[in-house]
């Protein structure tokens, strides 16, 4: 059994993808790297044919029709036979000397009497052009050298929350709270982190540097316009959110206050790009939206309705649109587009 499993869904990425799996090799046989070709109409799955021979004990490529970003990752869960498992994109990396670090550690904790369900690092924003690169760290909250649990952990300010890049996950714990993304469908990242926060007891934090999450194609998922005309997307990663803690009386206090706050900013990007594509049709979503809300958990729909960035997206006239200016550099800072 490996330790770690990374899988890394490609698509058309044949341009790219060889600077990501050529990182991920820095693991050697502590890691699994499972190349899932979704697809792809370039060389990618031959690409992925080459690393799977050249490197037979670490890469396995797999083939399959296109099912998008969540059927990748689910075919990715479903393959891995590591202890702990990462999604890293086609045309991300990791940092070679924090992989070592965090591996070290894994290795070390899967020792130990106490059972890790997530791991979480920084990662940093390598946007094309930017002449600094913005770390999201998360030191300030979190406690170090030590497995925590949410009772430890510190009050995260908007804007800084847990995201894909941050995260490995104990395989098990996915498998076991039936984490199944949605086909053809982009921003499963946001649900990949949430949909299983309920089951996780513990965790440990590690200050390192290790995700580098690039920024600057222009068919990028996170490029605005882009994000507007996937917008019936966004939307539905954002209901499944809502379906995820509607309801639920059994998730911990801790949990439930991080959980809200994660998907009132998700209700604030889906409402501001909705406002900012400036059709009657998508504002007419907008208010759909919140209705789906009210109707799943009318005291978490009063709670995030009445927050500033509920009012702010809900505000009409001047007073409204200044607010939802800032909401959407809110935005700008949480995905990291232009």
């Amino acid at each position: 059994m490996k330790l770690l499993s990374v899988t890394v869904p490609c698509y058309n990425s044949q341009a790219y993808m060889r600077n990501c799996v050529d990182s991920l090799l820095e693991g050697g046989e502590l890691v699994e790297i499972l190349i899932v070709d979704d697809g792809s109409k370039d060389d990618t799955a031959k690409i992925a044919d080459e690393y799977a021979a050249k490197y037979p004990t670490i890469v396995k490529a797999i083939h399959q029709e296109n099912s998008g970003h969540g059927g990748a990752v689910n075919t990715g869960i479903k393959n891995a036979t590591g202890l702990y498992f990462k999604v890293v994109d086609s045309d991300d990396w990791v940092n070679a000397e924090a992989y070592h670090k965090i591996l070290d550690k894994l290795e070390e904790i899967t020792g130990g009497p106490q059972v890790l369900d997530m791991m979480i690092s920084n990662f940093v924003y390598e946007k094309q052009g930017a002449k600094r690169k913005k770390v999201m760290r998360y030191k300030k909250y979190m406690p170090e050298g030590k497995i925590f649990t949410w009772k430890e952990m510190g009050r995260m300010p908007l804007g800084k929350y847990i995201l894909m890049h941050s995260v490995i996950y104990r395989t098990g714990l996915l498998r076991e709270c039936g984490l199944e993304l949605p086909k053809h469908t982009f921003y499963v990242d946001n649900l990949f982190v949430y949909q299983p926060l309920p089951s996780v007891r513990t965790m440990y934090y590690m200050d390192v540097n290790f995700y580098r999450y690039f920024i600057g194609r222009e068919d990028q998922s996170v490029h605005e316009d882009v994000m507007i005309r996937r917008i019936d997307q966004q939307i539905r990663v954002n209901k499944l959110m809502i379906d995820a803690i509607a309801g639920k009386k059994n998730i911990g206090k801790n949990i439930r206050r991080y959980m809200l706050r994660y998907l009132e900013i998700i209700m604030a990007v889906s409402s501001i790009m909705l406002i900012r594509s400036g059709t009657e049709e998508n504002l007419e979503k907008k208010n759909e939206l919140w209705k789906y809300l009210k109707n799943a958990d009318i005291h978490i729909y009063r709670k995030l309705r009445m927050g500033i960035l509920g009012r702010g997206v809900n505000l009409p006239g001047g007073s409204g649109r200044n607010i939802s200016v800032a909401i959407y550099k809110l935005a700008q800072k949480f995905y990291g587009f232009n």
